[in-house]
C-alpha cells in the first residue's frame, strides 16, 4: 500500500479479511475515509496512527483487533467519527482522546476497556453520539459538557459505574475527606459562610438537573442512530391503532407506521409486563446494530426509555412466509418457494460464518421470514438470538424457541449451537412445500413433519407437496426430481445428531444447484 499515496477514500468493509492491519496503512497520511469494519482483522493497533491527521472518519469496528488504544489517537485532529465498536481491546480510554475536537461521533463499546472515564471527554464541545456500553469501565461518569445530553445507554452494561440516577447506575459514594478537613480547620463562621453558598450552589445544580431530566427522555438513540421520540412514533402509528396493528410476537406487538418525513416502517413494541421483554430488546439491538445483509431486516433506530422501548425496522410490504403459505389469497409457485429459502439459507451462511462473532437466530419460522416488494426473503426477529464467543461452538440458553421448530437437543438440555438453526431451517424447508405445519393436529404420537417427508420419499413425494404446486406446474417430471432432491436436503439437516447434519455453507451450494437444475429441466423439455 506505501505507493498509494494519492488515496483518500478506502473502503473494505464487509469481507474476510484477516491478519493485522499492514503498517504501511498508518503511512498513507492523505487519506480522509478508512472503513474496515466487518471483518476478521486482529492484533493491536500501530502507534503510527495518529499521524493521520486529515482522517475525518475511521471505522473498525467488528473487527478482532486486541492490544491498547494508542495514546497517539490524540494526533486525529480532523476525526469526525470514530468506531472501534466490537473489538477485544482492553487497557483505559487514553485521555488524549480529549484533544480530537472535532469529534462528532465516538463508539467503543463492546471491548474489555477497564478504568475510568476521562474527564477530558468533557472538552469535546461537538461530540453528539457516544457508545462506551458493554465494557468494563468504573468510576464516575462524568457530568459536565456534552455529557448532560447522553442517555444511560450509552454507558450501559459497565457494572463498575455510578453517577446520576437517570444514568440507570448506582450513585457514587460521598467523599468525606473534603468534609473532614473543613470539620477540623475552618471557623464556625466561615462555616456558615460555605453553608450559605453550598445551599445557593445545590439550588442551582438541581434546578439544572431537574432540566436535563425533563430533557426528551424519550428519545435515548443508540450507537449512531437518529433520534426517535415516543411522541412521533405515537403519531406515526396513529396512537398505536389497531388498524395498524401487522402482528404480535413473544414480546409485543408490531405496527405499521409513517414518520415524519413519510418513510413507512415497521415498529415493534416491546410489552415490557412479559418476562424476558426487556433482555430480548437489548438482544436485539445488539444484534441488528452490528450486521448488515440483504436478507436481513434492517433496523432504522430505536426509542428506548425507562417505561417504553420500540425498534424501528424497515417495512416489508409483503408481509411475512407464513402469510403466503396459508392464506387462500396468496399463492408460491415451486420457484418462488426455491428462491425465497435461498435468500433464508443466505442470510444464516451470513449469521454463521460472514461475522467475526457467530450469530444463532435460534428462532427460524416461516412468521420470521419477511418478504419485500420483489418478494426478497428477509430474516427477522432477533428477540432470542445468541452470539457465540471466540472457539465456542455451542452454548446454553433457558429461553426456549418455537416448538416444532427446535432441535432436539435445544429442548431437552438447553444447547444452542450453529447446528441448531440448520435443524429449523430443514424444518422449514419442508413445510414451505408443504404447507404443513410441524405442529398440525394430524402430527400425533411418532408421527411428525420430518417422518412424513420421509416416507414420502420411499413412496411419492408429490402426495405430501401443497396441492397448489401440482395444479399450477406443468412439468411433473421436473417438480418431481427438484422436490426429492430438496426434501432430502432437508431431511439432511434434521438428522438428530447435530454432528451429522450439513453445514449452512453446503445448504446454500446444494440448494442452488437444485434450482439451476430445475431451471434447465423445465426450459429444456
Amino acid at each position: 500500500m506505501d505507493n498509494m499515496t494519492s488515496l483518500r477514500n478506502l473502503y473494505l468493509d464487509f469481507n474476510r479479511l484477516t491478519s493485522s492491519i499492514p503498517w504501511s496503512l498508518w503511512r498513507l497520511t492523505d487519506l480522509l475515509l478508512v472503513d474496515l469494519s466487518s471483518n476478521s482483522l486482529n492484533g493491536p493497533l500501530s502507534l503510527d496512527i495518529g499521524n493521520m491527521n486529515v482522517l475525518t472518519a475511521m471505522d473498525l469496528s467488528r473487527n478482532q483487533i486486541t492490544g491498547r488504544i494508542p495514546v497517539t489517537i490524540g494526533g486525529l485532529k480532523s476525526i469526525v467519527n470514530l468506531s472501534l465498536a466490537g473489538n477485544r481491546l482492553d487497557g483505559s480510554i487514553p485521555t488524549s482522546i480529549g484533544e480530537l475536537v472535532s469529534l462528532e461521533v465516538l463508539d467503543i463499546s463492546y471491548n474489555n476497556l477497564y478504568g475510568e472515564i476521562p474527564k477530558s471527554l468533557e472538552k469535546l464541545s461537538l461530540l453528539k453520539h457516544l457508545n462506551l456500553s458493554f465494557n468494563k469501565l468504573q468510576g464516575e461518569i462524568p457530568s459536565r459538557g456534552q455529557f448532560v445530553h447522553f442517555p444511560a445507554t450509552s454507558f450501559m452494561s459497565n457494572n463498575g459505574l455510578c453517577g446520576e440516577a437517570r444514568m440507570q447506575v448506582t450513585p457514587c459514594k460521598e467523599k468525606k475527606a473534603v468534609g473532614m478537613r473543613i470539620l477540623k480547620y475552618v471557623s464556625m463562621a466561615v462555616g456558615l459562610m460555605v453553608l450559605g453558598v453550598c445551599l445557593v450552589f445545590f439550588s442551582i445544580r438541581r434546578h439544572k438537573r431537574n432540566a436535563i431530566l425533563s430533557h426528551d427522555t424519550n428519545s435515548m438513540p443508540l450507537a449512531t442512530w437518529r433520534r426517535i421520540s415516543h411522541q412521533e412514533l405515537i403519531r406515526a402509528t396513529e396512537g398505536f391503532s389497531v388498524n395498524n396493528l401487522l402482528g404480535e410476537g413473544s414480546f409485543g406487538f408490531v405496527y405499521k407506521g409513517t414518520l415524519l418525513e413519510g418513510t413507512i416502517v415497521a415498529i415493534k413494541v416491546l410489552n415490557l409486563q412479559v418476562e424476558g421483554a426487556f433482555k430480548s430488546f437489548h438482544i436485539e439491538c445488539e444484534v441488528l446494530r452490528n450486521i448488515r445483509h440483504r436478507n436481513l431486516v434492517k433496523i432504522i433506530t430505536a426509542c428506548c426509555n425507562m417505561d417504553f422501548k420500540a425498534l424501528v425496522l424497515e417495512y416489508m410490504p409483503n408481509g411475512n412466509l407464513d402469510m403466503w403459505l396459508y392464506s387462500k389469497n396468496h399463492c408460491l409457485n415451486m420457484l418462488q418457494r426455491l428462491d425465497i429459502m435461498i435468500d433464508v439459507a443466505t442470510a444464516v451462511e451470513y449469521l454463521h460464518l460472514g461475522y467475526a462473532t457467530p450469530i444463532v437466530h435460534c428462532d427460524l419460522k416461516p412468521t420470521n421470514v419477511l418478504l419485500d416488494e420483489d418478494m426478497v426473503g428477509h430474516v427477522a426477529d432477533f428477540g432470542i438470538a445468541k452470539l457465540l464467543g471466540d472457539g465456542i461452538s455451542l452454548t446454553q440458553t433457558m429461553t426456549l424457541a418455537t416448538i416444532g421448530y427446535m432441535a432436539p437437543e435445544y429442548g431437552s438440555e438447553g444447547l444452542v449451537s450453529t447446528m441448531g438453526d440448520v435443524y429449523s431451517y430443514g424444518i422449514l424447508l419442508m413445510e414451505t412445500f408443504t404447507t404443513k405445519k410441524p405442529t398440525d393436529d394430524m402430527f400425533t404420537g411418532e408421527m411428525s413433519l420430518k417422518c412424513l417427508v420421509q416416507e414420502s420419499l420411499a413412496l411419492s413425494v408429490l402426495e405430501v407437496v401443497d396441492s397448489y404446486l401440482l395444479s399450477n406446474e406443468n412439468d411433473y417430471a421436473a417438480m418431481e426430481e427438484c422436490l426429492l432432491s430438496t426434501m432430502g436436503l432437508a431431511l439432511r439437516c434434521c438428522a438428530d445428531s447435530p454432528e451429522q447434519r450439513i453445514g449452512i455453507e453446503n445448504v446454500l451450494a446444494t440448494l442452488n444447484k437444485i434450482k439451476l437444475k430445475f431451471l434447465k429441466d423445465i426450459s429444456g423439455r
